[in-house]
């Protein structure tokens, strides 16, 4: 997969369209990936130990990642990913403005 965790991408179609945020996680058998405050659902827990509260959760789910674009750090676009080799090294690159992604 092209995406990585801790890249900063945008949500492309679905309920969420036009949001951004941090990937948290990354499933690569899936396609999915995990993204900061996106796809929220509410999760219902008993409480397991005693004096423990049990009560509703927020917290996100996955998504599959081609709904999901990545963002430049420079030049701040929702970009495809490219593949350069520098020093016997594959390094992530911007479509768009052929910047280095970390």
């Amino acid at each position: 997969m092209r995406i990585k965790k801790g890249d900063t991408v945008k949500v492309l179609s679905g309920n969420d369209k036009g949001k951004t945020g941090e990937v948290l996680e990354v499933i690569p058998k899936t396609q999915k990936i995990v993204v900061k405050g996106v796809n929220i659902r509410k999760k219902h827990v008993k409480p397991r130990k005693q004096g423990e509260e049990g009560g509703i959760i927020p917290s996100e789910y996955p998504v599959h990642s081609s709904i999901v674009g990545v963002i430049c750090p420079k030049c701040g676009k929702v970009t495809r990913i490219a593949y350069k080799v520098e020093d016997d090294k594959k390094v992530r690159v911007c479509k768009k403005c052929n910047a280095e992604l970390k």
